[in-house]
């Protein structure tokens, strides 16, 4: 009988069950492939610089200068530079804006200044009526348009 008994034992298999780990491999693809574009929103951009020509214009623009403290100075068709703050920007602009309509306006921002301070001239403008705003720059410094740039 004890040669029976020992017959009768299982045989060790040596074969792994590969089941459960293509389980967790395609679990692990399908979490990947859903986080890899949610990590792409937060991508340093450099934006591109090129000696751009000035655009001819028939009228005297109205200029918004944004300084690097957030201070609003508004020129009206070539009048003097005034000191003004968000509510009368709007106040005069959209009224400037209403009586002469094809006027442009053009926001200037110092570049040490935040974004924030322009982004806030832009909706007041929106807010007072303009329809089209451009952005002044200056030109680059030691380039010229002879670089083969275009």
């Amino acid at each position: 009988m004890a040669t029976s008994r020992r017959q009768k034992r299982y045989k060790l298999k040596s074969e792994i069950n590969v089941v459960p780990y293509i389980d967790v491999m395609l679990v692990l693809l399908i979490i990947f492939m859903v986080t890899t574009p949610m990590m792409n929103s937060s991508v340093d951009v450099q934006l591109p610089q090129a000696n751009a020509k000035s655009l001819q214009q028939k009228k005297d623009p109205v200029l918004v200068s944004v300084l690097q403290d957030g201070q609003l100075y508004l020129t009206l068709s070539g009048e003097k530079k005034e000191l003004v703050d968000e509510n009368t920007l709007q106040v005069k602009v959209g009224a400037f804006v209403r009586e002469n309509p094809e006027v442009s306006v053009l926001v200037g921002g110092d570049e040490r200044g935040s974004y924030g301070g322009v982004f806030k001239v832009l909706a007041d403008l929106q807010q007072a009526g303009v329809a089209k705003v451009g952005l002044m720059g200056q030109p680059e410094q030691g380039k010229s348009a002879s670089d083969g740039r275009k």
